[in-house]
């Protein structure tokens, strides 16, 4: 037996703010998910972002509860450019969002910047910099 990646999961507290927010960064979830206590949206190569409800998760698991002290997590979603990691960033803090780490020029040679989603989960942008001349 070997397990494969199927999916990554995220528990939600709002599932309409969740849904919205990962809408804004292209992931397609279907009309309707909004309202649901699950969502799916298809990634490249097959791979799911689930969304899940915290009182759906509790349904099944009575005695979990939403970490305290910074989220363990982040997904990391690559940009076109450094342009448009900046763009991207400004639009969701704009939207108000919350800006972690505002885009800057990482030493390991990629623009970069983070954001919060709803619930607090870092989600990194990232572009490779021009190679230096």
């Amino acid at each position: 037996m070997t397990p494969r990646f199927d999916a990554i999961g995220l528990v939600v507290s709002d599932m309409a703010a969740s849904v919205s927010f990962y809408r804004r960064l292209g992931f397609a979830f279907p009309d309707g998910a909004e309202e649901q206590p699950h969502a799916e949206a298809g990634l490249p190569g097959g791979l799911r972002l689930l969304l899940d409800t915290e009182d759906t998760v509790r349904s099944f698991h009575t005695g979990w509860r939403p970490p305290s002290g910074g989220s363990r997590s982040a997904l990391a979603l690559v940009c076109a450019d450094p342009a448009e990691v900046d763009s991207v960033y400004e639009e969701l803090v704009g939207a108000g969002y919350h800006g972690e780490l505002k885009p800057w020029d990482a030493f390991w040679g990629q623009r970069y910047a983070v954001v919060h989603d709803p619930d607090g989960n870092g989600v990194d942008l990232f572009a490779s910099l021009p190679a230096a001349e």
